[in-house]
């Protein structure tokens, strides 16, 4: 069995470096697990007011829907998680029972300044308890995105995060037949 991991990068920007970790991540997916990237780009800030779904929203909850796991790569702003990376969460967290994500095992990454994106990903750790996200604790991918790490173009260079990447994805493909009995 394959397992369909939805990755979801809370930056916008082509040449993010949290990009160039998913990038990373698909180019080197492990036996048994296949990734989607999601595209935010279009996805409008959740409203209650809007009553029919934007096209950009039908599909990122489709894929929500087909995910049986979550990879988050997590930027931080003012030490807190991305508004693009929240505001998914926040239009998949509103279909009735939460059932786009409510048991799904999720692992987070992230690539910033100085301590990588720690502060961000507690943050979205903390988001994760509210929406019953089951969180892979170990390994842990904080990247620093500014000492060498990725080229000009975003993609990941550093030999490290990426043995480290590795792990983590098949860490979560471990911890999704852990939690679902595969």
């Amino acid at each position: 069995m394959t397992i369909r991991v939805l990755a979801v990068c809370g930056s916008l920007r082509q040449k993010s470096t949290n990009k160039g970790l998913v990038r990373y991540a698909v180019a080197n997916v492990p036996e048994g697990m296949s990734i989607t990237v999601a595209d935010l780009s279009e996805v409008p800030f959740y409203n209650a007011d809007i009553t029919e779904k934007p096209a950009s929203v039908v599909r990122l909850l489709q894929q929500f829907d087909q995910a049986d796991a979550l990879l988050f790569a997590c930027p931080e702003y003012n030490y807190s998680l991305a508004p693009a990376l929240k505001n998914a969460l926040d239009w998949a967290s509103r279909e009735p029972g939460n059932v786009l994500l409510s048991g799904k095992p999720a692992a987070m990454m992230g690539a910033g300044g100085g301590m990588g994106t720690s502060r961000a990903q507690h943050h979205l750790r903390q988001v994760s308890v509210f929406l019953n996200l089951h969180v892979l604790n170990q390994p842990e991918v904080f990247a620093n995105a500014f000492t060498g790490g990725f080229d000009a173009e975003g993609n990941l260079l550093d030999v490290a995060v990426q043995d480290n990447i590795r792990k983590q994805l098949k860490a979560l493909l471990a911890w999704h037949n852990q939690l679902k009995g595969g």
